[in-house]
């Protein structure tokens, strides 16, 4: 689906806090004001309290007691980074990738730890496996072991403990992957117990042994090479075309208005023909997330055109069905400064003016709704086109390679391409997102965090609230996903 208006939700809001604006903070109170203000927020304007169904089960069991249980965990919070795991807990509960309380200050990145074993895990096939053990390091559990237990706990029971919510959501396998790395990272989460002291390792079909853990210091560039070796990273040039095994091989590894979109396209366009040809080419989407100004989904719906043209996809692209829509002052409020920012912007006049009616209709269907008391209202979106009969211009196979980090505007992305003729979805599972969609950002009230969620319900969606993209039988991958020898070998042998 098309997010016409998500550039205006995602207007800057970067605030940079240093060590020393930090200080003397009461952060207690801040993390106990900015729950507050989260769970307000979320009960007067998000749309999952007026719209019913599985979808917003979620989202109505966790909203009060979720509060509840974070404002009893707030007595540990005594740091910006404390805060913004607590935070982080908060949002996470809910199950919605769309709801996030993001820092608005530099969190030490997803390579951050004060200490570890000299060891890291990741998730293989439903299970914890040891995945990287730095050179030299004493006493660890060799490549390949799997956990089964940690100080006394099993490993499950410890994993929830240590990562949900506050790593990622284990209920997911997007979740499980990302997260896994950290399972023995000391990364200062005042909540959760940081290198566990004793664990128990299974080589093969052997018995379990137990191993105890030691941490080590952390040396520049440890947790880097450590998190690199079991979680697929993209690389520096997220957006390029280059040929492999004779085919031309798409890499789109970010969505970000700062990917390098421009040249990108028109690298597409000059190899249309050979895209198009007998031979097929691979599309590489591994990693791909990012917003940006502009939308996200239109970027990968622009990439497609260029390849199969508009005439083509046009009937192929998702019907967007109804979009329900709560009908609050506040997110008229929303729309309404989103429509004005928009009238004010004399480029935007010119290249959008579309969209600039859609938002007058949508603040007028609020005024409508809201003066007549009624709770909700629904708009039409897109509909579904006919098929033109336009041929396919692409005569080839096509694999599209995803994985864990497949997530926001790249699933938007499968949603059409999946529908394509000769195309075949392949790797790993991807990340989920729920039906709720489009974001409002608000500043909370520290300074130290933004709240992010979806404000309007796509009840019509196709693919179903936090429903992943899992690829079929014999085409899932399950080598090492950072072994790009060997991922480039297997993708050869899809097209055989």
């Amino acid at each position: 689906m098309s997010r016409p208006l998500t550039f205006v939700a995602a207007a800057a809001l970067s605030l940079v806090v240093s060590a020393g604006a930090a200080f003397a903070q009461d952060f207690r109170a801040l993390a106990r004001q900015d729950l507050q203000r989260s769970h307000d927020e979320l009960a007067a304007n998000h749309p999952a309290p007026a719209v019913q169904g599985a979808a917003s089960q979620g989202f109505r069991a966790w909203l009060d007691s979720g509060l509840q249980e974070s404002l009893g965990l707030s007595t540990r919070v005594n740091s910006a980074h404390s805060h913004a795991y607590l935070m982080r807990y908060y949002a996470g509960g809910f199950r919605d990738s769309n709801i996030q309380v993001s820092p608005t200050f530099d969190n030490m990145g997803p390579y951050f730890g004060t200490s570890w074993p000299g060891f890291t895990t990741g998730w293989r096939g439903g299970r914890y496996i040891v995945t990287y053990v730095k050179p030299g390091t004493r006493s660890a559990p060799r490549v390949g072991d799997v956990v089964t237990s940690c100080n006394v706990i099993p490993i499950e029971e410890f994993a929830r403990a240590k990562l949900d919510r506050w790593e990622g959501n284990l209920d997911t396998e997007a979740g499980r992957v990302t997260s896994a790395p950290y399972l023995f990272w000391n990364r200062n989460n005042p909540f959760t117990a940081g290198v566990p002291s004793q664990c128990s390792f299974q080589s093969g079909r052997g018995r379990p042994r137990d191993i105890q853990i030691r941490p080590i210091p952390v040396v520049a560039g440890d947790l880097e090479a450590a998190y690199r070796a079991t979680v697929y990273m993209p690389p520096a040039t997220p957006l390029a075309v280059e040929t492999v095994n004779g085919r031309p091989w798409l890499h789109v590894h970010s969505f970000a208005d700062s990917a390098g979109w421009p040249a990108f396209n028109a690298a597409v366009e000059a190899q249309a023909a050979t895209l198009r040809g007998p031979a097929g080419f691979v599309l590489d989407l591994r990693a791909a997330s990012g917003s940006g100004e502009n939308s996200s989904t239109a970027r990968g719906y622009g990439m497609a055109n260029r390849i199969w043209t508009p005439e083509f996809t046009v009937s192929r692209q998702p019907a967007a069905g109804d979009i329900t829509y709560r009908a609050t002052q506040g997110n008229r409020d929303w729309y309404a400064a989103a429509l004005g920012r928009m009238e004010a912007d004399p480029q935007f006049v010119q290249d959008a003016m579309p969209v600039i009616e859609q938002t007058r209709e949508v603040v007028a269907a609020f005024d409508a709704a809201i003066a007549a008391g009624r709770p909700t209202f629904a708009l039409a979106g897109r509909a579904a086109v006919p098929d033109t009969g336009a041929p396919n211009p692409v005569q080839g196979p096509v694999i599209v390679l995803v994985d864990a980090g497949c997530s926001g505007g790249c699933l938007d992305t499968l949603d059409l391409l999946s529908k394509l003729p000769n195309v075949r979805i392949a790797g790993s599972t991807t990340a989920t997102d729920t039906i709720f969609v489009e974001p409002t950002v608000l500043r909370l009230p520290s300074n130290y965090s933004d709240l992010s969620y979806g404000h309007k319900a796509w009840t019509s969606r196709p693919r179903a609230n936090n429903q992943p993209y899992a690829p079929a039988q014999g085409l899932t991958y399950t080598g090492n996903p950072v072994d790009e020898t060997a991922v480039r070998a297997w993708v050869g042998t899809l097209f055989q």
